[in-house]
Order: C-alpha cells, then sequence, then structure tokens
C-alpha cells in the first residue's frame, strides 16, 4: 500500500501483461511537454496509446494512470540486457519536464524526493535490480533523450534507487562494446548513438557521443558494478 498520498487518474491505455514475464525493470522518463495537464491528458487519450504508471508532477504531487500490475505504454520499441519491447516486464514514471524540445530545465528538489520515495516503494514491491533501474534513453538510444542530463541520477542512488559507481579501473575494459552489452545496452547501433545514452545517465557533464577518457573510465566504473549483481 502506497503512503505517498497518490492521486488516481486512470488511462484507458493498459492491457494485461504477459504471462509469467516478471516485473524486472523501472524505466523513468520526462513527460516532453509545455504543461503537466497536456502530459497527463496525452498519457490518458485513448487515440493516443500512450500512457504510463505514474506521473510526478513539479510539485511533488503523484498521479497514477495504470495499475502495477497492468502494462502501460511507455517504452515502446526497446531494449535492456537482451529483453526487447519492455513494456511487459517494466514499471514507467513521466516526471514533468518540458524537455529538450520546450526549454529543458532543472528538477526541483520537491519533484526529485517525491520521485526517490516512489521508485523506493516500487522497488519494495517488485525485484527489480539497481542495474535495471534505467532511463529512457538507456533503453531506445536511438529515439530517446529523456530524462536528460539534468536528472539526478546520483542523487536517487545515494538514496537506494538504481547505480552510480564509484572507482574503478578502466584498464579492465577491453571491449567497449561488449561492456556496453554487459551494462544493458543495445549495441547493433552506431557507438555515439550508445555512448550518448550512456553518457546521459553516467556521464552528464560530457554528452558528446565520444570515448574520450573520462568516458572510458566511467563504462567501466558501471561494467563492474553490473557484472557484480
Amino acid at each position: 500500500m502506497s503512503l505517498l498520498g497518490v492521486r488516481e487518474l486512470l488511462s484507458p491505455n493498459q492491457d494485461d501483461r504477459p504471462a509469467g514475464v516478471p516485473i524486472d525493470t523501472l524505466i523513468l522518463h520526462y513527460t516532453g511537454m509545455q504543461t503537466a495537464r497536456a502530459a497527463i491528458d496525452r498519457l490518458r487519450d485513448p487515440v493516443a496509446r500512450v500512457s504510463s504508471h505514474y506521473v510526478v508532477d513539479e510539485d511533488g504531487a503523484i498521479f497514477r494512470l495504470v495499475p502495477e500490475e497492468r502494462r502501460a505504454f511507455h517504452a515502446g520499441v526497446s531494449h535492456w540486457r537482451g529483453h526487447r519491447e519492455l513494456n511487459g516486464r517494466s514499471v514507467g514514471i513521466e516526471i514533468v519536464n518540458p524537455g529538450h524540445e520546450w526549454g529543458y530545465r532543472d528538477f526541483p528538489a520537491l519533484q526529485m524526493a517525491a520521485v526517490c520515495d516512489l521508485c523506493l516503494e516500487i522497488l519494495a514491491r517488485h525485484p527489480i535490480p539497481a542495474r535495471n533501474v534505467v532511463a529512457h534513453s538507456d533503453v531506445a538510444p536511438d529515439r530517446k533523450e529523456d530524462p536528460g542530463e539534468k536528472f539526478d541520477w546520483q542523487g536517487l542512488a545515494a538514496n537506494g534507487v538504481g547505480l552510480w559507481p564509484e572507482g574503478g579501473d578502466a584498464d579492465v575494459v577491453r571491449d567497449v562494446r561488449a561492456a556496453l552489452a554487459d551494462i544493458g545496452y543495445r549495441v547493433d547501433l552506431d557507438l555515439p548513438v550508445v555512448l550518448r545514452a550512456f553518457q546521459r545517465h553516467w556521464r552528464p557533464e560530457a554528452i558528446t557521443g565520444e570515448l574520450d577518457a573520462g568516458t572510458l573510465t566511467r563504462i567501466a566504473h558501471v561494467w563492474r558494478v553490473t557484472r557484480a549483481g
């Protein structure tokens, strides 16, 4: 049972999850629309055929659009750790932010606190490992940028949500594509596309798509922790 005062705004855009498939992935998005109201309206529009399980507004208000035991339509064509079409095995959270198209801005502290609390509740209900708490851009690197470089992944990890590893030796990575695949990425894309997605999550200070020393070191850090658990 949620302790967060979640408000129900159910979306018709949902269906049964596939039988026998665990809920083992948590995918975070930004709404990428000019207002929260516009985003929620679209996520509840039967014509749009998109939805998420939750929306978190900038003031920290949380709305449930789809029950977690049902499939929401948030990830689209997606891939992580060898699995495709991740809607069937994931919970999706849309975080209100206009995104790169409409004036991307920082995520307020109240919003991030609500996201963290919501994620912790979801993680308590489902066997989702830290390595499967991911961005929309991680699972669809050739299509998506969200929630983007301003999102506080490091702060979430410090509170028990996802990964933000420190330390490690870049020399352990001999094959960058193999390491990225071990982390979870689809690597049959152009390498700069995958590197930009990785950088948005784990090296937001340098979203270049280039395999510089700092990016290689950060890949090694994430790869090491991913392999450990």
